[in-house]
């Protein structure tokens, strides 16, 4: 077995903030590849029934695209979903998993790609064998498909509603105004970019000032690309209140229900 074996992620940005996602382990994995394996075999069917309209014309014909469909299939499967839902596919989000960049930077289309591409050699011989194996002696549970495109796989973490009396005290949310932005800005974030903005209003105190504002600035310009809020609302909006105002807008929802 690999020595240092880690169960979470560590990530730090150039501030010293730290944050952490819990690594999903060879058992879950297995479990999310079960459920898409299923999906998968569903499709095959779907494309078995209507190949033997084509077997009818040309026998020949219709096993070399039943073979080459099926590949695409079982590749295309998982890129398709990945890129979609930004890293998880029907089995990963039942199991509340989810591939990310190993250093924690935004995952790119090419290393979806490689990884489903690597799929090919993790399954041999049987089950995914190899997978399986470097999965177990890996110190951070990457398969080979995650250590050629630099992915991991980890357990989405929920994420509890905080406390937003003490959390945010009286302010004031100008966001408010605007619901329907509002509403966009809840369903584009993830939950680790949530536990983010959380994190930046709950460690406030633990930063150094000039830190604080580089950390909040760096946050709130993420934010900004997400929905973009009238000036009206933003002029003059210190970053840091910027972020307690997201961090409002995405609980307030919930507290008023």
């Amino acid at each position: 077995m690999a020595l240092g074996k880690t169960t979470e992620l560590k990530i730090q940005t150039p501030e010293g903030v730290e944050f952490s996602l819990p690594l999903a382990g060879p058992v879950t994995r297995c479990a999310a590849w079960a459920f898409d394996l299923a999906m998968v075999v569903v499709l095959f069917q779907i494309i078995s029934t209507v190949l033997q309209v084509l077997a009818i014309i040309s026998g020949d014909m219709a096993m070399a695209l039943s073979i080459g469909l099926q590949f695409v299939v079982m590749i295309g499967y998982g890129i398709f979903f990945e890129w979609l839902w930004k890293g998880q596919t029907i089995g990963k989000r039942i199991m509340k998993l989810q591939v990310i960049d190993e250093r924690g930077m935004t995952l790119k289309l090419n290393q979806i790609v490689l990884r489903n591409l690597f799929r090919v050699v993790d399954s041999l011989p049987v089950f995914y064998l190899v997978g399986g194996l470097s999965c177990l002696l890996s110190s951070r549970a990457q398969r080979l498909g995650d250590l050629a495109a630099g992915t991991l796989v980890v357990r989405r973490k929920e994420i509890a509603e905080p406390e937003l009396d003490e959390l945010l005290g009286d302010e004031v949310n100008s966001f408010r105004e605007f619901p329907r932005l509002e509403a966009q800005l809840r369903q584009r974030v993830s939950a680790e970019e949530v536990r983010l903005a959380v994190d930046a209003v709950l460690r406030r105190n633990e930063l150094e000032s000039k830190s604080r504002l580089s950390v909040y600035k760096e946050i709130a310009d993420f934010f900004r690309d997400k929905v973009e809020f009238p000036e009206e609302v933003t002029h003059g909006l210190s970053d840091e209140q910027y972020v307690r105002n997201v961090v409002a807008t995405l609980f307030e929802r919930k507290m008023k229900i």
